[in-house]
């Protein structure tokens, strides 16, 4: 990844609406959601819905796929992974972060 496409997705995500889809699209994972079921969760109408779907299609943090007459969208993990890799990978000057470290130490 590099510095342009970083900063796409962090305007496309710059915005509480746009946040708070994708947020919405990513804790559904692989299941995805349509235009209505966000409109409804979100309380969005549909044509701003639309907008900021697009934008998060253009800054390629969410995929779409169509079903019949139903459009799915779904979180595009690789994308979201190389954007986190990306803020990352100069962390604590390449050495095992301690915060990393404890967080696996805390899961076993």
């Amino acid at each position: 990844m590099n510095n342009t496409e970083a900063i796409n997705a962090f305007l496309a995500l710059g915005q509480e609406t746009r946040l708070n889809t994708f947020r919405l699209i990513v804790q559904r994972g692989n299941v995805g959601l349509t235009p209505t079921e966000i409109s409804e969760k979100l309380g969005i109408p549909n044509g701003t819905l639309s907008f900021h779907l697009k934008e998060l299609l253009n800054a390629k943090l969410i995929v779409v796929e169509r079903h019949g007459r139903n459009l799915i969208y779904r979180p595009a993990a690789d994308q979201i992974n190389r954007l986190s890799n990306f803020l990352l990978e100069n962390c604590c000057g390449g050495k095992p972060c301690m915060a990393s470290k404890r967080k696996m130490k805390e899961a076993h």
